[in-house]
């Protein structure tokens, strides 16, 4: 054989073997180094199976098999670890956008963040699809609804500014039920007039299928209003409208959703389905209320246990939150409601307990988390996007976009018209055109259509279609253009101002205020039942929650404290505490640590000593130069007013005085009828100087004769004709005016005399009676 074979072939041969023999060779080596032997389980034993024991000893007679395998040096098993890979990459493609776009201040200034978000998402779904791999469905309801908008809506409602939205909750509630109500109802009917129109090709949709269409449209959605508003900096009461209209409407959206979907197999809708409709839009409402009220008492009773444990802190608010969530939409309740309810409740008394650093932990792990999860919806919406199906119809689409506004902007005009009737502060036409022009679509609404069952609604791809379209529409086009149209019509912006202590007491001055006047007036307005709760939380639930002597604290005190300790961080945070000694602690930490000194008793205080005859003196000084006053000055309570046993006094006082005005009148015109002219009357500077220097000495003058004439004017009745007499009698003050001439022996009188005297008109008041002196001296 070798020489019939060529040389070529013969050394091509050799080669090959001396190649097989040295890869047998290295297996050998390698099974001896490192080989993975298993046994055989089919072991048999030379008996046909059956164990042989001997009585000395158990000896079993088997066989094993080791089929023996390379060690795996690498190996890969990615669909071991897929679900979480591809989770991580989603999150890292959104952390990197997201940074990428901030570092571009130009485009972020153009562009909202959200527009460019769903432009990646796009790009990555085209470019799954452009690889030839199916597109996955990312944003699938149950993702959404249970991992990426709960944080989103935690965040939102744990921080929610508590004061403007009570303020506005009527307006944010007309908005949120009457608004979305209207909006479904215009959308969804005349959706189906344009149905039934021939040449639309449309007419095998049915009026229950356009009205869920409408309720699912028509919702304004909080991601999208969140993400485009906090970029304009739009002032607080719009963003606190819009943003509470997209939180509240929830429980609408949930109510409708479910109503449409229930009947529409059935065809029909009694009216005993409407007001079981109305029923359950309340338990829904409440009861999400209601659920995520007990689970924020219940975490703030928990964190009052929490200070030997600071590390699990944070745990406890995200999990009671959570579950929260997750307990309302077990029961179909709104879940929105519910973590917004939580989150509010919770959070002035878990502040209260926990320490510093957990508060830091929570703030920013829930602004993270709501960031994160924001990215990843609009990412997901593009690539849901790409990944279809898709039904067009253009027809249906553009009658949808549409609709949309032209419900939108009718809607809040006619609100708005209703709303300034009540409001104090009237919404004003630009007003009115910012919250039109915001309500915008976004993820919740796909979602929901999404889970619209493909035999119950043949239609369910045309509707995720328009729902798209009008995500695109809303998030893009009005998204985009808001903020120019801010600028253009000078609308009023968030104002940057940081919270002073003086501005604080302001405002609680200005609550109590408000308190007390409704108290008086007896009108029980938001003022009064805002005080009802204030007290009620302070005498009950604080004890309760609160741990240790903090809920003794008045809020202006902790909010003092709080604002304090965030000055000395940022002092420390901006280089200014480099120049405090070390030995020597700020003041500003020592005021929270140290206890302040009470004051010394009031035994214990230097006191300068006066003789009696000095005490005298002053006390002399003070009862001739203080004026003294009829009315007494008593202190006010707003909790304990009384009757003010002064009162039928005081009145009778001002009759009297009003009474003698009236007499003075009449006077006047009598004095034409007197024969007898009057004396000068002394200057007011006269006057003052006389009643300064002797108060009673104007009520103590008496006739010094009998046979004087005396002319009495009765007060009961001045126009009768028997009011006016001549009397040489003196009568008693309290009977009527008293008019005489002075005698010539009197005080007062010059030496040479008056050869014309006349009669001396007394027409101010006649004081009151001896005891009554000293408690009620005249007012001048």
């Amino acid at each position: 054989l070798a020489h019939l074979l060529p040389n070529r072939c013969q050394s091509f041969l050799e080669r090959g073997l001396l190649l097989l023999v040295m890869l047998i060779f290295l297996e050998g080596t390698v099974l001896t180094l490192g080989a993975a032997s298993s046994p055989d389980i089919s072991a048999q034993d030379n008996t046909g199976g059956h164990d042989h024991r001997g009585i000395e000893g158990s000896h079993v007679h088997t066989n094993y098999t080791y089929t023996k395998k390379a060690f795996p040096v690498l190996s890969l098993d990615y669909h071991h670890i897929q679900v979480p890979f591809e989770i991580s990459l989603w999150v890292l493609l959104a952390s990197l956008m997201k940074l990428g776009f901030h570092l571009i201040p130009r485009l972020s200034s153009i562009v909202p963040e959200s527009c460019l978000l769903i432009v990646v998402g796009l790009l990555v779904g085209g470019l799954i699809k452009l690889a030839g791999e199916e597109v996955p469905p990312v944003l699938d309801s149950n993702l959404f609804f249970l991992c990426l908008l709960p944080p989103i809506i935690l965040d939102a409602g744990y921080f929610l500014p508590i004061r403007p939205f009570m303020e506005n909750i009527g307006t944010i509630l007309m908005f949120a039920v009457v608004g979305t109500l209207w909006n479904a109802f215009f959308v969804g009917g005349l959706l189906y007039a344009v149905c039934q129109i021939e040449g639309t090709y449309l007419s095998q949709v049915e009026l229950l299928p356009c009205l869920l269409f409408g309720s699912i449209i028509s919702a304004v959605d909080p991601v999208a209003v969140l993400a485009v508003f906090e970029e304009i900096h739009i002032n607080e009461l719009l963003h606190i409208l819009v943003f509470g209209e997209s939180l509240l409407n929830d429980a609408v959206t949930v109510v409708l959703y479910h109503l449409f979907e229930e009947y529409s197999g059935a065809g029909e809708v009694t009216p005993m389905d409407v007001v079981l409709g109305v029923i359950c839009f309340l338990i829904v409402s409440l009861g999400g209320i209601a659920v995520g009220a007990i689970y924020g008492i219940l975490a703030a009773f928990t964190s009052r246990f929490t200070s030997h444990t600071r590390v699990i802190e944070p745990l406890f608010m995200f999990v009671y939150s959570y579950m929260a969530y997750l307990s309302a939409e077990m029961f179909h309740l709104s879940g929105i409601m519910a973590l917004i309810a939580c989150g509010a409740v919770m959070r002035p008394y878990v502040e209260a307990n926990i320490s510093h650093k957990s508060h830091t932990t929570v703030k920013y792990f829930l602004k993270m988390w709501s960031s994160v999860s924001e990215t990843l919806i609009f990412i997901f919406l593009g690539v849901a996007t790409v990944a279809g199906p898709h039904a067009w119809n253009w027809t249906f689409v553009s009658v949808t976009v549409i609709l949309c506004l032209v419900s939108r902007v009718i809607g809040v005009v006619g609100l708005t018209f209703i709303i300034n009737k009540f409001r104090i502060v009237k919404l004003t036409t630009k007003d009115q055109f910012i919250v039109a022009y915001g309500g915008l679509r976004g993820a919740i609404a796909f979602s929901l259509g999404y889970l619209l069952d493909k035999d119950l609604f043949p239609m369910r791809t045309m509707f995720l279609t328009a729902i798209i379209t009008e995500i695109f529409f809303t998030v893009f086009v009005q998204g985009m253009t808001i903020k120019p149209l801010v600028d253009l019509l000078a609308v009023k912006k968030k104002q940057e101002a940081k919270r002073s202590i003086n501005e604080e007491i302001h405002t609680q001055f200005l609550d109590h205020l408000l308190t007390g006047i409704e108290d008086i007036c007896g009108h029980y307005g938001h003022h009064h039942w805002k005080d009802k709760l204030n007290r009620f939380n302070k005498k009950y639930i604080k004890k309760c929650l609160i741990a240790g002597e903090r809920y003794k604290e008045p809020q202006l005190i902790a909010f003092y404290h709080k604002m304090e300790f965030k000055q000395a961080i940022e002092l420390v945070e901006s280089g200014g505490g480099v120049k405090l000694p070390s030995a020597m602690p700020s003041q500003v930490s020592m005021q929270n640590i140290q206890p302040k000194k009470l004051p010394p008793p009031v035994a214990e205080r230097a006191l300068p000593q006066f003789t009696k005859g000095r005490e005298e003196e002053i006390r002399k000084i003070l009862r001739s130069n203080l004026q003294k006053t009829r009315q007494r000055l008593r202190s006010y309570n707003r909790h304990t007013l009384v009757a003010d046993p002064f009162e039928d006094g005081w009145n009778d006082f001002l009759l009297k005085k009003q009474r003698l005005i009236e007499l003075e009148k009449k006077m006047t015109e009598m004095s034409n009828y007197l024969t007898v002219p009057g004396a000068i009357p002394d200057s007011p500077t006269m006057c003052r100087a006389r009643l300064a220097s002797d108060p009673n000495a104007f009520y103590n003058i008496k006739a010094s004769s009998d046979g004087v004439p005396t002319i009495q004017v009765d007060l009961a009745s001045p126009q009768s004709p028997d009011s006016v007499n001549m009397e040489g009698a003196d009568r008693d003050e309290d009977q009527g005016l008293m008019m005489k001439p002075p005698g010539k022996g009197e005080k007062g009188e010059e030496e040479g005399g008056n050869k014309n005297p006349g009669l001396m008109r007394c027409l101010s008041d006649p004081g009151p009676s001896n005891e009554d002196e000293e408690d009620e001296p005249f007012l001048p």
